[in-house]
């Protein structure tokens, strides 16, 4: 293992010590072992609030996206480890102000269990929650089990539109719906070139050789559809909107909003090589491409690869993701 680290059982939480250190306008560290981030400056009274949470190791998310616009905490756990039910009790309590808390997430067991049990013990505190689960790894299920895809970087558009919902004063059954629509509109699918290593486990998470590649990789190593010998860019890009297109068709007229996404080790370039595949594909299919996302925005430690995110917009969705938000990954005026 090779990393920039001091002790490996601290590696998290000397990153969020940095992270608001860096971003205090931005970030502050709540909860009895600070495993919960939340906004520097609450939310207005009478909003609802939006909380995420997930393991570390996928910045910007999900503490990246904490911020006006967007959500109000997060919880964080260690490495590709779920939160505890506390450090997520803890987000949604700094999360309320007063007209209840979306749990807006990814579908992951742990996850779900334990953002389930947070919600009882909150209950208590007289804090109303409903849940949107993101699924949106077609790699990871076909359709007729898509309840049980992964959520991938398509939680990037939900927290954005249902954070907007939530600052133009819907209640929490509008920015509940609306993170529904969200998460309904997106599509995903991920390769990967080489795995990550988790410090506490001081290996990689998986082997590949130097001059192969994996279709359809999860964001925590999960397999994909198939491992081969490495393919051109413009092979790549072909197969990943074949798969999207396939699963969620575009015609023309759509408006349509893509997220080409390096999973951590990808350079800007390479994803500007594969947008051109992206655009020339929805292009032909007579779409209209709205305020596309090439960078950074859901990682996987440093693994080398990227993936795609499709999201089908109409007037509501378009005007939540148009709409302003700011935080330290990601600003919209």
């Amino acid at each position: 293992m090779k990393k920039i680290l001091n002790d490996p059982e601290k590696y998290v939480d000397e990153m969020l010590d940095g992270l608001c250190a860096a971003h205090p306008q931005f970030y502050r560290l709540v909860g009895d072992d600070k495993r919960a981030v939340a906004r520097a400056t609450p939310g207005k009274s009478g909003k609802v609030g939006i909380v995420s949470g997930g393991g570390s190791g996928h910045l910007p998310v999900f503490t990246g996206y904490v911020g006006p616009g967007l959500l109000d905490a997060c919880a964080i756990g260690d490495v590709f480890n779920s939160p505890t039910t506390d450090q997520m009790a803890d987000a949604i309590r700094a999360a309320d102000q007063g007209a209840g808390v979306l749990r807006l997430y990814g579908n992951y067991g742990g996850d779900v269990m334990n953002f389930d049990m947070a919600g009882d013990l909150v209950e208590m505190d007289d804090i109303t929650c409903t849940t949107v689960l993101l699924a949106d790894d077609v790699a990871s299920a076909p359709p007729a089990e898509a309840e049980k895809r992964r959520g991938v970087a398509g939680m990037v558009y939900a927290f954005k539109m249902a954070g907007a919902a939530a600052e133009a004063g819907l209640d929490l059954d509008g920015v509940t719906r609306v993170a529904q629509r969200a998460a309904d509109a997106c599509r995903s699918v991920g390769a990967a070139l080489s795995s990550c290593t988790v410090p506490q486990a001081g290996k990689p998470t998986f082997d590949i050789a130097e001059d192969e590649m994996e279709m359809g990789m999860g964001i925590h190593g999960e397999p994909g559809v198939w491992r081969d010998k490495l393919r051109p860019a413009d092979a790549i890009a072909e197969e990943m909107m074949d798969r999207l297109l396939a699963d969620m068709p575009v015609d023309a007229g759509d408006r349509v909003s893509i997220l080409v996404n390096s999973l951590g080790a990808t350079p800007p370039e390479e994803l500007y090589i594969l947008y051109r595949i992206v655009k020339k594909r929805l292009d032909a299919a007579g779409a209209e491409i709205v305020m596309p996302l090439v960078g950074r925005y859901a990682t996987s430690m440093e693994m080398a690869g990227v993936s795609f995110t499709l999201c089908k917009l109409d007037d509501e969705l378009e005007g939540f993701l148009k709409a302003p938000c700011d935080c330290a990954f990601w600003t919209v005026t």
